[in-house]
Formats: structure tokens, sequence, C-alpha cells
């Protein structure tokens, strides 16, 4: 290959950029040009089957060039990223656009596999409409300051929305304290107190191991009750599965939410969550 038709097949797929560096890159990782590259300068192919063909068999084009050849094709390869720079920051956006696309999906299978887990865990409360169409699910600790800013966001959904389902789910992310205070609230379910201690831990600054049964009190919880409830298994067994879940998922802070098959990492707002709802709506629920 004369450096000419090098040149030229370069030249040739300067258009489709994204998928003139793609070959690029793969070549350029073992120091070469896939000869397919050069005849399709002849013969101009759809940019996917000439990336297709460009970079079929790196091993076998190995063969084909001298060191002074490859030397010459990294040189030119080197000029031409120097020359369209931009290129770099274009196909840099479609792989993350890709990779996005890609965690959405496995997201959205493993959210469909355990839905059982992340959606009607007997250990999660549930507020809103327990028949709503769709759920939210939301991860937090109640020491985490974006979840308790979420708190009135989630009243406003469910006041705004009478068709959601919001779970609520703890993911005690902030140690000992945290922990505590999420199986104190979930063994609150049978005591029909639930969302009143919910709301008075989010309103307290710090909970802690030593406020959250003082709390619990103040909202009408027999403390006694709730301290031999919280001894149950089941409660440990679901801050453990809730983690799993969370890592799972790429949740690694607080809040986090899954609405119907997606992850939301992060505070999202009341219009926000809204926004999302209605394009499940309207696409179709793939978990629900």
């Amino acid at each position: 290959m004369t450096t000419f038709k090098l040149k030229n097949a370069l030249a040739a797929l300067a258009a489709p950029r994204g998928a003139a560096l793609a070959a690029i890159l793969v070549v350029g990782s073992t120091g070469l040009l896939a000869a397919t590259v050069a005849e399709q300068a002849a013969k101009p192919l759809p940019p996917a089957q000439m990336l297709a063909q460009a970079t079929a068999a790196p091993a076998a084009a190995a063969r084909s060039f001298s060191a002074a050849q490859r030397s010459e094709i990294e040189g030119i390869i080197k000029d031409y990223l120097i020359a369209h720079p931009e290129v770099m920051m274009e196909v840099s956006k479609e792989l993350e656009k890709r990779q996005a696309a890609m965690q959405a999906d496995e997201q959205k299978k493993l959210i469909v596999d355990r839905k059982a887990s992340i959606f009607k865990a007997p250990t999660d409360f549930v507020m809103g409409n327990a028949q709503g169409d769709v759920s939210v699910v939301e991860f937090f600790d109640y020491n985490c300051g974006w979840c308790k800013k979420a708190v009135d966001e989630v009243v406003k959904l469910t006041k705004a929305d009478p068709k959601v389902r919001v779970v609520l789910k703890e993911l005690p992310i902030f140690g000992e304290n945290s922990a505590i205070a999420a199986k104190a609230a979930m063994a609150s379910i049978k005591q029909g107190k639930y969302w009143d201690f919910h709301v008075a831990l989010m309103k307290e600054k710090q909970v802690t191991k030593d406020n959250v049964f003082t709390i619990a009190a103040k909202v009408g919880l027999n403390v006694e009750k709730l301290k031999a409830e919280m001894a149950d298994p089941a409660y440990d067994a679901a801050l453990k599965e809730n983690a799993a879940i969370a890592q799972a998922l790429g949740i690694e802070g607080t809040p986090g939410f899954i609405i119907d098959a997606r992850v939301n990492v992060g505070f999202v707002p009341s219009d926000g969550i809204k926004q999302i709802l209605a394009d499940v709506r309207k696409e179709g629920c793939k978990a629900c």
C-alpha cells in the first residue's frame, strides 16, 4: 500500500468521521491499518460495512506490513488525529451514549428478573396508590441530606398523581446509626406508625442509635415492642437484599430511584419524576 493510497483512504473516511476514527483506533492499537480501508477509497461502502471490513482481521493485516510501513501508517494516523481533534470528542460522545444504552438494558433486565424483591418486599412501606399503575421505588438513608429534601417531593408526587405507587426502600449507607434507624422504621410498620416515624426521622438533623427511640416514642410507638420486633432477622436480611440490588443497579449513593424499569441516581424533583412517569405510561410498563 502506498502512502498516496493510504491518504486517500483516510480522506474517503473523513466524511463519516465516527466510522473513520473507530477504524483508526482499532487498527492503531496494533499499529496497523487494514488493507480493506484503502480499498474502499475506490469503491465506497456504507460506514457500518466499511468499518466491519476495516477491522475484520487485524492479525492478518499485521503480517501485510513491514516495520517501515507500520511506522509510516502510524505517522499518517497521528497527523490525521492532530488535524481533526474534534473527531475524538465525537467518538467519545458516541461511546458514552452506547455505554449508557447498554447499562440501561442491563438494569432493565435485572429489575424485571428481581421485581418481586424490588416492588413487593414485605418489609417496605408503600404510600400513594397501593394498586397504582406505575411504581416509584426510592432508596434512602435517614442521615442523607438530599433524602430529607426528597420527602416533600414524594408527598407532592402522590398528591399530584393519584395512580402512582411509591415504595420506600431502606438503604442505610452511613453506618450503624443509619442501620438502626432503618430497622426501627421497618419494624414500625407492625404498629401502623411508619409514615409518622419516617417523617420525624427525616426532620432530625442527625439520627443516632440514642435518639432514634426517643423519636419513636414521640410519634406514639411502643418502644419496647419496637425493639422486640427489630430482633426479627427478616430486617437484617432485607437490608442486605436492598444493598445487593442497589449495587447491582449502580446505585452507590442516596437517594436513588427506580421508576418502572428505569434507574435514576441522585435527587429527582417531583416534576422530573412526573415526566418519567408520563414516558413510562406512553411507552408501556416493563416491570411496574
